[in-house]
C-alpha cells in the first residue's frame, strides 16, 4: 500500500482506478510506409469513427443547445467524408507514400489555405473547420483522446492541472474523483469538482507515478489522503467512511423544501454556482432556491469560434426553463486572467490578473458584448433572469454597461422580440475599489454579488492560483470580512440586497459572521446547499451578532 498527502479541496471519498489526462499531441509524425492499402485502412477506421463522434456531438449540441448548435458539428461531419478531401488523402498515402496522420496534416493545411484565400466571408470561416475536423481525425490515428478520458468505466482522474477549457470537454460521467500536482482551493478543477459532488484533491506535485495507472486508489477529499492498492484493513475503513457519508446524505435530505430560517427568524436565500445548463439538474436536486452565479464563459471556452447569439440564446434558455421558475443570475463573459480562449487573440500579459479581464474586455470589445446581452435579453421571457457584470471598479464602467443593456432593449423591442423589462442588473463585488465605493455603486444596480476568491486575491495582493502561498492567502483575513460589511451597509442603505458567490460561502465556520453582516443570499456548490440550510436552521443570529461585529470592527490587536 502507498500512501500520498494532498490537500483536500472537495469533500467525499471515491474508489477506482487511477487514470492519467491524455492531452492531444501537437506535433504529426512523417514517413515513407510500405503498406500503402493498410495505411488507407488506417485513414478510413480514424474517419469512420470521426465521422460518429460528430455526430454523436450533433445530438448532444441539438437536445443541449438547439439546432443551431447541433448544425456545427453536422457540418464538421460532412466534410470529414468529402470526397475532394478524402481523394487528396488517399493520393498522398497511395502515390507519395505519406502515412496518414501527414496525409491528413498537408491536405487539411491545404484546404484551410485555399478557403482562406476566398473573397465569401463564409468560406473563408470554413478554414476553421477544416482544421478542426483534420485535429479530430489526427486525434485518433495518434491515439490522442478527445475530452481527455478515454475509459469504458469511471476512473480517478490525475493531471498537472486543468485548464478551464479542458475541464469543459471533459465527460463528467466517467469521473469519480480528481487528483492533480499543482493547482488551488479556488482552481477551476476545484470549483468543477465541488459543482460535480466529488472528491478532489491538488498539491500532490510528482507523488501520482506513472506506474500507478489503472491501480486501485482510494481518496479523501475531506483530509487530502490517497491510498493506492490499499490493503484489506485500509479499505474497510474506507469503504466504511462512504457508507456513513451516504448515511449522512440522507439525514440532510430531509432539509429539502425547509426554509434558510434561523431560530430567531431572519432568512437567507441559499443559491447554486453552476458552468453549464447540464448543472440545473443537480440545483433541483438539492433544493437550491436559484442560481446565484451562471459562468457563462463556459460556453466560449466550449467553442472553437465566437458563440453566436443563437446558440448562447438556447444555452440560456435551457438553463431557465429547465430552473422552474427559480431565478438564474447569469455573469457576463468573464475572461483573461487563469481563463484564455485562443480565438479572442488576446495579446500577452506581464500581469493578466490585473489586464484586460472580464467587463474590460466586454466595454473593448462591444460587439462581443452586444451579442451576448441579446442572448440574455431574449433568454429572459422564458424565467426569471438576473444579469451581473464582473470585474467592476469604476462607476463609469456599470454606467456603460447599462447602456449597452438599453439599446439592446430598444433593438428587441423594435424587433417584436419578446423580454423581460424587469431584469435584474447588478453587479460582482471583488476589487476592493468596488467595495470601497460600494455607496455610489449601489445607487446604479439592483444587488450586489460578492465573488471572494478574487476580493480576497486583490485585498491581500495574493495570486489565488499559487498553491506555495498557503496561509498567506486567507480568505478569513479581517480586511476581507471588513470590506463585505462595508458592502452590506452600504447596499442596505440603497436598498439593494447583497449575495455571496465565491467560494467562501460554503464555508460553514464563516455563516454566523455573514448573517450578522446582514449577507442577503449564499450562493454555493449544489452539493453544499443541504449542509449549509441545516447550519442556517441552527443558528440565532441575536444571541452571536455582537460578539461576531465587535470581534470585526473591534481595535483589539490579535490574529488577522
Amino acid at each position: 500500500m502507498i500512501t500520498i498527502q494532498g490537500k483536500g479541496v472537495s469533500t467525499g471519498v471515491a474508489v477506482g482506478p487511477l487514470y492519467f489526462y491524455h492531452r492531444a499531441k501537437s506535433t504529426v509524425s512523417r514517413y515513407e510506409v510500405t503498406d500503402t492499402d493498410a495505411e488507407w485502412a488506417r485513414f478510413k477506421t480514424a474517419q469512420e469513427r470521426a465521422v460518429k463522434e460528430l455526430g454523436d456531438l450533433a445530438e448532444k449540441a441539438r437536445k443541449e443547445a438547439g439546432e443551431e448548435a447541433a448544425l456545427l458539428f453536422e457540418t464538421h461531419a460532412m466534410m470529414a467524408e468529402d470526397l475532394e478531401f478524402e481523394e487528396n488523402i488517399q493520393s498522398l498515402i497511395h502515390d507519395k507514400k505519406l502515412n496518414a496522420e501527414a496525409a491528413v496534416s498537408d491536405t487539411a493545411a491545404q484546404f484551410a489555405e485555399m478557403f482562406a484565400m476566398m473573397d465569401d466571408a463564409y468560406f473563408q470561416a470554413r478554414a476553421a473547420d477544416v482544421k478542426d475536423v483534420a485535429e479530430r481525425i489526427l486525434g485518433i490515428l495518434t491515439g490522442a483522446v478527445q475530452g481527455g478520458v478515454d475509459s469504458p468505466v469511471p476512473v480517478i482522474l490525475a493531471a498537472d492541472d486543468l485548464a478551464p477549457s479542458e475541464t469543459v470537454q471533459l465527460d463528467k460521467s466517467k469521473i469519480l474523483g480528481f487528483i492533480t500536482e499543482g493547482g488551488s482551493g479556488s482552481s477551476h478543477t476545484a470549483i468543477l469538482a465541488r459543482t460535480m459532488g466529488i472528491p478532489a484533491i491538488i498539491g500532490v506535485g510528482d507523488a501520482m507515478k506513472p506506474e500507478y495507472a489503472g491501480h486501485e486508489v482510494i481518496i479523501d477529499g475531506s483530509n487530502g489522503s490517497i491510498l493506492v492498492d490499499a490493503d484489506e484493513a485500509a479499505r474497510a475503513k474506507m469503504l466504511k467512511k462512504m457508507e456513513e457519508q451516504k448515511k449522512t446524505q440522507a439525514l440532510l435530505d430531509e432539509f429539502k423544501g425547509k426554509p434558510n430560517v434561523t431560530k430567531d427568524g431572519q432568512s437567507i436565500r441559499i443559491y447554486c454556482n453552476i458552468g453549464s445548463p447540464d448543472d440545473v439538474t443537480a440545483v433541483l436536486k438539492n433544493d437550491a432556491g436559484g442560481v446565484g452565479l451562471f459562468r457563462s464563459e463556459f460556453l466560449y471556452l466550449n467553442c472553437d469560434d465566437y458563440p453566436d447569439e443563437d446558440y448562447q440564446f438556447e444555452a440560456y434558455k435551457l438553463a431557465l426553463s429547465n430552473m422552474e421558475g427559480r431565478e438564474v443570475i447569469i455573469r457576463t463573459l468573464d475572461i483573461g486572467a487563469d481563463k484564455q480562449i485562443a480565438y479572442f487573440n488576446m495579446p500577452k500579459e506581464e500581469n493578466p490578473a490585473l489586464g484586460n479581464r472580464a467587463l474590460r474586455i466586454c466595454l473593448n470589445r462591444p460587439e462581443i458584448f452586444h451579442t451576448q446581452l441579446r442572448a440574455l435579453y431574449r433568454a429572459s421571457a422564458f424565467g426569471k433572469l438576473g444579469i451581473m457584470f464582473p470585474m467592476v471598479t469604476s462607476v463609469w464602467e456599470v454606467r456603460e454597461a447599462k447602456k449597452m443593456c438599453e439599446l439592446v432593449k430598444k433593438e428587441l423591442t423594435n424587433e417584436g422580440i419578446p423580454f423581460d423589462e424587469d431584469v435584474e442588473v447588478g453587479i460582482m463585488i471583488e476589487t476592493p475599489a468596488a467595495a470601497i465605493i460600494s455607496d455610489r455603486l449601489a445607487k446604479e444596480v439592483d444587488f450586489f454579488s460578492c465573488g471572494t476568491n478574487d476580493l480576497t486575491q486583490y485585498t491581500l495582493a495574493c495570486d489565488r492560483q499559487n498553491n506555495d502561498l498557503g496561509r498567506f492567502f486567507n480568505p478569513h483575513h479581517t480586511a476581507v470580512l471588513r470590506l463585505l460589511k462595508m458592502v452590506c451597509d452600504n447596499a442596505h442603505k440603497n436598498g439593494i440586497w447583497v449575495g455571496i458567490c465565491g467560494e467562501l460561502g460554503a464555508d460553514l465556520s464563516l455563516t454566523e459572521t455573514f448573517l450578522s453582516i446582514g449577507i442577503d443570499e449564499l450562493s454555493v456548490s449544489p452539493r453544499s446547499v443541504l449542509p449549509l440550510r441545516q447550519k442556517v436552521r441552527d443558528i440565532d443570529v441575536r444571541v452571536v451578532r455582537e460578539k461576531i461585529l465587535t470581534d470585526l470592527m473591534g481595535d483589539t490587536i490579535g490574529e488577522i
